[in-house]
């Protein structure tokens, strides 16, 4: 199976990461909808969430608060949304489960903007600060 988010836990594949348990990581999106958009993924490989057990399915979410919170404390977003998309009629991209968290801007609207393409030095910057950011939550 060759599986892009599988490449970047294991290492093979660079990331920004905001965020990393023995289960989980979350990463900074590559082509965000709006500056802190993240993905907080499971280290094990699920297409679906409905291929996930309940608990495995509730440890993934008991990630969400803190990493919004730090997203929300770097960006100064003003809201954000949760996302998650199941198969490509649901418009999943990666056939991996992954939670989308997008911070809202009321500058900006609510409508879902055009994907912005950040370079890796902003990505890593902001990373860093949600990172640090988290840790002092936990």
């Amino acid at each position: 199976m060759n599986c892009l988010f599988c490449d970047i836990v294991a290492g093979k594949v660079k990331a920004h990461f905001v965020y990393e348990d023995k289960t989980h990581v979350a990463i900074m999106d590559k082509y965000p909808i709006q500056r802190g958009h993240t993905l907080v993924i499971p280290r094990d490989h699920h297409e679906r969430i409905t291929d996930m057990n309940t608990e495995d399915v509730s440890s993934l979410f008991s990630k969400i608060p803190v990493i919004a919170h730090a997203i929300l404390e770097v960006t100064s977003a003003d809201g954000f949304n949760i996302a998650q998309n199941n198969g490509k009629a649901a418009n999943q991209i990666i056939p991996h489960v992954h939670v989308h968290i997008v911070p809202r801007y009321s500058n900006t609207g609510t409508a879902w903007t055009k994907r912005m393409i950040p370079n890796d030095n902003d990505l890593e910057n902001l990373a860093a600060k949600i990172r640090k950011h988290a840790e002092l939550i936990q």
